[in-house]
Protein backbone atom coordinates (compact mmCIF):
# COMPACT_ATOMS: atom_id res chain seq x y z
CA UNK A 1 0.00 0.00 0.00
CA UNK A 2 1.35 3.30 -1.01
CA UNK A 3 0.23 6.93 0.36
CA UNK A 4 -0.55 8.91 -2.80
CA UNK A 5 -1.19 12.30 -0.74
CA UNK A 6 -1.67 14.02 2.91
CA UNK A 7 -5.03 16.59 2.84
CA UNK A 8 -6.10 18.73 6.45
CA UNK A 9 -9.78 19.21 6.53
CA UNK A 10 -10.92 22.32 8.28
CA UNK A 11 -14.31 22.20 9.35
CA UNK A 12 -15.56 25.96 8.51
CA UNK A 13 -19.45 27.61 9.63
CA UNK A 14 -19.36 29.57 6.07
CA UNK A 15 -18.17 27.36 2.92
CA UNK A 16 -18.18 30.44 0.52
CA UNK A 17 -16.52 33.03 2.53
CA UNK A 18 -14.07 30.57 4.04
CA UNK A 19 -12.87 29.26 -0.02
CA UNK A 20 -13.12 33.29 -0.70
CA UNK A 21 -10.39 33.77 2.50
CA UNK A 22 -8.26 31.25 1.73
CA UNK A 23 -7.89 31.64 -1.86
CA UNK A 24 -7.43 35.42 -1.31
CA UNK A 25 -4.69 34.45 1.55
CA UNK A 26 -2.62 31.83 -0.08
CA UNK A 27 -3.36 32.17 -4.03
CA UNK A 28 -4.30 28.35 -3.83
CA UNK A 29 -6.96 27.43 -6.77
CA UNK A 30 -9.82 25.55 -6.22
CA UNK A 31 -9.28 21.72 -7.60
CA UNK A 32 -12.50 19.94 -6.19
CA UNK A 33 -15.70 21.61 -5.06
CA UNK A 34 -18.98 19.08 -3.75
CA UNK A 35 -21.02 22.05 -2.12
CA UNK A 36 -20.31 20.98 0.96
CA UNK A 37 -16.36 20.42 0.72
CA UNK A 38 -13.98 22.31 -1.47
CA UNK A 39 -10.43 21.05 -1.90
CA UNK A 40 -7.58 23.73 -2.77
CA UNK A 41 -3.82 23.52 -3.75
CA UNK A 42 -1.49 24.69 -5.59
CA UNK A 43 -1.62 24.10 -9.23
CA UNK A 44 1.28 21.20 -9.30
CA UNK A 45 -0.73 19.88 -6.34
CA UNK A 46 2.29 19.90 -4.31
CA UNK A 47 0.15 21.62 -1.29
CA UNK A 48 -3.61 20.96 -0.51
CA UNK A 49 -6.09 22.23 2.11
CA UNK A 50 -9.98 21.07 2.59
CA UNK A 51 -12.49 22.89 3.58
CA UNK A 52 -15.60 21.42 4.56
CA UNK A 53 -19.23 22.22 6.49
CA UNK A 54 -19.99 18.55 7.26
CA UNK A 55 -19.35 15.38 5.70
CA UNK A 56 -22.17 14.49 3.11
CA UNK A 57 -22.47 10.77 4.35
CA UNK A 58 -20.39 10.14 7.60
CA UNK A 59 -21.86 11.16 11.08
CA UNK A 60 -18.52 13.08 11.67
CA UNK A 61 -15.59 15.52 9.77
CA UNK A 62 -12.07 13.73 9.78
CA UNK A 63 -9.76 16.27 10.69
CA UNK A 64 -7.58 14.21 7.96
CA UNK A 65 -7.64 12.58 4.65
CA UNK A 66 -4.79 10.12 3.55
CA UNK A 67 -5.20 9.20 -0.18
CA UNK A 68 -3.94 5.71 -0.97
CA UNK A 69 -3.83 2.88 -3.63
CA UNK A 70 -5.06 0.45 -2.31
CA UNK A 71 -7.75 1.10 0.85
CA UNK A 72 -8.45 -2.42 1.47
CA UNK A 73 -4.88 -2.92 2.63
CA UNK A 74 -4.51 0.49 4.16
CA UNK A 75 -7.74 -1.07 6.19
CA UNK A 76 -6.34 -4.49 7.13
CA UNK A 77 -3.79 -1.88 8.72
CA UNK A 78 -5.67 -0.39 10.89
CA UNK A 79 -7.43 -3.60 12.15
CA UNK A 80 -3.98 -4.98 12.70
CA UNK A 81 -3.35 -1.97 14.73
CA UNK A 82 -6.72 -2.18 17.07
CA UNK A 83 -7.94 0.76 16.21
CA UNK A 84 -11.87 1.40 15.73
CA UNK A 85 -13.03 1.84 12.72
CA UNK A 86 -15.55 4.56 13.11
CA UNK A 87 -16.99 5.04 9.53
CA UNK A 88 -17.04 1.83 6.92
CA UNK A 89 -15.49 1.06 3.97
CA UNK A 90 -17.96 2.38 1.78
CA UNK A 91 -17.56 3.23 -1.99
CA UNK A 92 -19.04 6.72 -2.68
CA UNK A 93 -21.59 7.89 -5.57
CA UNK A 94 -18.42 10.44 -5.86
CA UNK A 95 -15.95 8.37 -7.08
CA UNK A 96 -14.38 7.68 -3.84
CA UNK A 97 -14.05 4.35 -1.78
CA UNK A 98 -13.18 5.41 1.52
CA UNK A 99 -13.35 4.84 5.71
CA UNK A 100 -12.53 6.73 8.86
CA UNK A 101 -10.83 4.95 12.03
CA UNK A 102 -9.73 6.88 15.01
CA UNK A 103 -6.51 7.24 16.08
CA UNK A 104 -5.03 6.54 19.38
CA UNK A 105 -5.55 10.38 19.89
CA UNK A 106 -8.92 10.44 19.17
CA UNK A 107 -7.96 12.41 15.68
CA UNK A 108 -10.71 11.14 13.10
CA UNK A 109 -8.33 9.94 9.71
CA UNK A 110 -10.29 9.06 6.88
CA UNK A 111 -8.23 6.90 4.45
CA UNK A 112 -9.79 6.43 1.09
CA UNK A 113 -8.72 6.35 -2.91
CA UNK A 114 -10.35 6.97 -6.28
CA UNK A 115 -12.74 3.92 -7.03
CA UNK A 116 -11.79 1.93 -10.31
Amino acid sequence: MGVQRVVPNLTVSDLPEAVRRYRAVTGLEVLMDHGWIVTLGAADRSAQVSLMTRDRTAPMNPAVSVFVDDVDAALERVRAEGLPVVYPRTVEDWGVTRFFYRDADGTVVNVGMHTP
